[in-house]
């Protein structure tokens, strides 16, 4: 399966249930470092409100103490997947040929990284939400499926 999209193309929702069905992990106690975004205050009550909604668990994997603790970041597993909120804009965003993915109504930059998984970055919201997945995920999107509602219900479109 590829995960390489022009960006808005819907995630195979059967490649969403297979990535579900071949994850269940159980996370570790320790917590993992997550460099905490530095956002405009407008776009942290943003990442606020998200906190709130986040799930406990995402693709099986439950979720993971940060350090240091912030709202503007979340992790599930043993660091497996890393949300930060409230990112500067990349700026891959400006590149025509940048691939993305919709997964259940929100749009994703996608962005692959050298040794490891993906980095996915929502587009067309008031924040920037960035999700990476370690390289268990180097071919899969599903657990952005279990992003949607929350960023969908905590961060509003941009105009």
């Amino acid at each position: 399966m590829s995960s390489h999209r022009p960006l808005g193309l819907p995630v195979s929702a059967a490649a969403a249930v297979l990535l579900l069905a071949v994850t269940g992990c159980s996370a570790s106690d320790a917590e993992v470092s997550v460099p905490v975004p530095s956002p405009p205050a407008a776009e942290a009550a943003v990442c606020r409100a998200l906190a709130k909604e986040l799930p406990g668990t995402v693709a099986g994997l439950a979720r993971t103490a940060t350090e240091p603790e912030s709202e503007l970041t979340a992790a599930w597993g043993d660091a497996a997947i890393v949300l930060r909120c409230g990112v500067p804009r990349p700026e891959k965003m400006s590149d025509p040929q940048a691939q993305g993915v919709d997964a259940n109504g929100v749009n994703w930059l996608y962005e692959p990284r050298a040794g490891d998984g993906p980095r996915f970055t929502t587009t067309y919201r008031k924040a920037y939400v960035e999700v990476t997945l370690d390289q268990r995920y180097a071919h899969d999107v599903g657990p952005l499926v279990d992003f949607a509602e929350p960023v969908k219900k905590a961060v509003p479109p941009s105009l």
